[in-house]
């Protein structure tokens, strides 16, 4: 638990006020506000994973094209209050209730569809597992979209008996205007009006009559006008349709009396689900408005690790003050919180005003002790990991940098500030040794103790020795501690005592102003007295105390400032390292992004190529030995430039070349016969299964037992092989298809008669199994239809039989 003294001190409402901004709906602010640290590890990890699954749904578009997001809604809450309390006689809600509960129910519709989508169990588990956790009131949702209007009206479609009720006023109504026109025509009438319309008063259809002329006419005078020059006056002849239009108006308020009632029916039904749409859109409130605050301070949700690893917070900002610096530089301006460069700028400047911090305990380490001058940062540095704990704790992001990480902490304990109680009669350290008593007992290893300046309100000596018992014991129990002090018992405390580490809050070596960073393993001085003459304190009284100090013999300042003029040097050296090594790896990933480019842009215009001298070859434009040697100038142009040092193939170049002799282009990857040498250019001619070109000495290996198999890569097709018979037989390539589906099989076989003819090949061998004969017979009629076979016959017995086929290209 947090205790709510711990969560005052830290300030966290001013976290939750904050948030409760930034949400839409009064339902969504109250959530805001009541949110406090969860009972669980397990809770906080689930809480985590919805808000980043809730980022992931709310950047997903729905079906129909857009991206939901939760807008403002009515609150219900009462409503649903009123229903599950009250008897049925006395709750009777009026359309203005239901209209609020229809626009609830209807955004709660739209919400649920747009999460519960197909792939929504692997993309947003927990975030559906929320949304499922009770069924929405589909007849109650269905009734009040059938029965009430956008603008909080009751349709005339509410039920069969209205609809002929509103229908029958309408035709009263045209009727009366036809006879009051009709009557005025008849009856020269419109000079007596004010106006030519009728109008109503008390709920009846009356002229407005000109006083002057109220004798002229038989009827009943129901007011008049404030100026008294006009009267609103009824003809007889409108009376008995007044009448009737009472009665229909009656009946109406009647009918729309049972709507209600079956409506009112419904919502006590099917309850349950409407608080469930409720608690929907109040959750959804809630995280659209954490993503928005987590923008404002480039934030993120900490994952918990085993207390072994210890406490890792990186580039730590305290998240109050991000966010008033991000006030002051308009970053939080609009309450929506939109892409605007403004706002952007805005938000970056807020975070170069806020120091960040490397709040870290190593494995093993429990025990922080912070030191420096006053005005230094060590107790914003305890308010910040208090803080980021309490907001992680909570299921809240927090300014954090990548790589961070905290423990699981049971209990969160702060002693910060002057809890001085006059009511109470107690000082500031009465007041911290008591709160300390009351959670001793609580206290073990999933603890986390924040100490500020612990025991400085008493005699430095005892209250020195009071804190560095106070730490003995929480190391006993394994308690994570921070401690700020400028007792010089605990700076020594924290460089000899295992399990405890010391760090200093620095200060510029030349202008004495705090930098806010910390440098571990190491402590800092107090600087009181530079702090004193910075605010204006006498000079006189400054050097008296310089004075004084120097007498005492307890001045280690000078040793204490060079000590931090090393760290001071030794962090700018570490800033410049690592900008260095950002900026080193911003390069590289700007050259592999290049590299990618290009290859993409090679590969798809190699492939266009191919594709075209495939067609050209197909559609008879080139002839078989043209597409060869195209594809051999293509294939020669993509050939990388080797050198000897770092490209060397592990076959062996030849000594010495003369005709005749066979040799592996290292490039292609094939073998060919040389039939000239060019000692003079360092080249010779080789014939490459009857295509000739001339290729570099040095591209050129002795053929052995290990080199790859023709192709390039070393590895064959699946199911192909190439093989060269003895003597005098032209090289083969065949293709094995048994146990393919027909279509497959002859897709790979249009494929491999493709590549056949490009590698030159004149005869190919085509294993089809003998089987049923089906796929023999599809693969014939394919072969009679192929451009390029001359002939195709069924191999002899000794070969395959009627299970192969052998093709011999024109």
């Amino acid at each position: 638990m947090i205790h709510a003294r711990t969560l005052t001190a830290l300030e966290f409402y001013r976290i939750t006020e904050q948030l409760a901004g930034l949400c839409l709906s009064g339902v969504g602010r109250e959530r805001a506000l009541s949110i406090a640290p969860l009972p669980d590890a397990e809770a906080v990890a689930t809480a985590a994973k919805v808000y980043e699954q809730a980022a992931d749904w709310a950047g997903r578009p729905v079906p129909g094209g857009t991206t939901f997001s939760v807008c403002a809604f009515p609150d219900v809450g009462g409503l649903l209050h009123a229903a599950a309390t009250s008897r049925a006689h006395a709750f009777q809600p009026d359309v203005d209730a239901f209209w609020a509960l229809r626009e609830v129910l209807r955004l709660a519709k739209e919400a649920h569809a747009s999460i519960a989508v197909p792939d929504a169990p692997d993309r947003w588990p927990h975030l559906l597992a929320m949304a499922d956790g009770a069924p929405l009131p589909v007849q109650l949702t269905a009734a009040l979209l059938r029965c009430i209007s956008d603008d909080a009206l009751l349709r005339d479609e509410s039920s069969p008996e209205l609809y002929r009720l509103r229908g029958e006023l309408r035709r009263l109504h045209q009727n009366c205007m036809h006879k009051v026109k009709d009557f005025a025509m008849q009856y020269n009438m419109l000079a007596y009006l004010q106006d030519e319309f009728m109008t109503l008063s008390s709920d009846r259809y009356v002229l407005p009559l000109k006083a002057n002329y109220k004798g002229r006419m038989q009827g009943i005078i129901h007011d008049w006008s404030q100026t008294g020059e006009t009267c609103y006056f009824e003809p007889m002849f409108l009376v008995e349709i007044n009448n009737r239009l009472q009665e229909l108006k009656r009946e109406e308020r009647e009918e729309e009396r049972k709507v209600l009632t079956y409506l009112r029916g419904l919502l006590e039904a099917e309850l349950p689900g409407a608080r469930a749409a409720l608690e929907l859109l109040a959750n959804l409130d809630v995280l659209q408005a954490e993503r928005r605050l987590a923008a404002l301070f480039d934030g993120r949700c900490l994952p918990l690790t085993p207390v072994a690893e210890g406490i890792q917070l990186l580039e730590a900002r305290h998240p109050l003050l991000l966010l008033n610096r991000a006030a002051e530089s308009g970053a939080t301006g609009g309450k929506h919180g939109g892409k605007d460069d403004g706002r952007d700028n805005a938000k970056t400047t807020a975070r170069n005003k806020v120091r960040p911090l490397d709040i870290v305990l190593r494995p093993g380490e429990r025990a922080l002790v912070i030191t420096g001058g006053n005005a230094g940062g060590k107790t914003v540095c305890l308010k910040t990991l208090g803080l980021i704990a309490a907001m992680t704790l909570s299921g809240l992001p927090v300014p954090v940098g990548a790589g961070s990480h905290l423990p699981w902490f049971s209990r969160l304990d702060a002693f910060i500030g002057d809890e001085q109680s006059l009511a109470d009669n107690v000082s500031t350290f009465t007041a911290q040794i008591e709160h300390l008593a009351k959670a001793w007992k609580h206290l073990d290893a999933s603890g986390l103790v924040l100490l500020d300046e612990f025991g400085a309100g008493t005699d430095p000596a005892q209250g020195a020795a009071l804190a560095q018992a106070v730490l003995d014991e929480l190391l006993d129990k394994h308690t994570f501690v921070l401690a700020a002090t400028h007792f010089p018992a605990l700076k020594s405390y924290a460089l000899t005592h295992e399990g405890a580490r010391a760090a200093s809050m620095l200060f510029d070596p030349q202008s004495r102003k705090p930098l806010f960073r910390l440098a571990y393993d190491q402590v800092g001085a107090s600087q009181a007295l530079d702090v004193a003459r910075e605010h204006g304190l006498a000079e006189s009284i400054v050097r008296r105390a310089e004075h004084y100090l120097l007498q005492d013999g307890q001045d280690a300042t000078a040793l204490l400032g060079r000590l931090n003029d090393l760290a001071a040097r030794r962090e700018e050296e570490l800033a410049d390292l690592k900008r260095e090594q950002e900026k080193a790896r911003r390069q590289a990933q700007d050259v592999r992004e290049k590299l990618e480019k290009e290859r993409t842009r090679l590969h798809d215009e190699v492939r266009a190529q191919a594709g075209d001298l495939m067609r050209a070859w197909k559609e008879g434009r080139a002839t078989h030995k043209q597409a060869l040697k195209e594809m051999s100038r293509l294939r020669a142009s993509l050939a990388p430039a080797h050198d000897d040092a770092g490209n060397e193939s592990v076959l062996p170049s030849p000594s010495s070349f003369a005709a005749g002799q066979q040799v592996l282009h290292a490039v292609f990857n094939k073998r060919g016969v040389i039939t000239d040498v060019d000692e003079r250019r360092g080249r010779v001619r080789l014939d490459m299964n009857g295509v000739n070109l001339w290729a570099a000495m040095k591209d050129l290996r002795t053929p052995g037992q290990g080199e790859a198999a023709p192709g390039g890569s070393g590895k064959s097709a699946p199911r192909a092989s190439v093989s060269r018979s003895g003597g005098d037989e032209p090289a083969s390539l065949r293709l094995d298809m048994r146990g393919m589906r027909a279509d497959v099989a002859l897709a790979e076989l249009e494929r491999f008669m493709d590549k056949a003819l490009l590698a030159g090949f004149s005869e190919v061998e085509v294993v089809h199994g003998r089987g049923t004969g089906a796929l023999r017979r599809q693969v014939h009629d394919f072969l009679r239809t192929f451009p390029a076979v001359g002939q195709f016959a069924l191999a002899p017995e000794d070969r395959g039989g009627d299970g192969m086929t052998i093709v011999t290209f024109r």
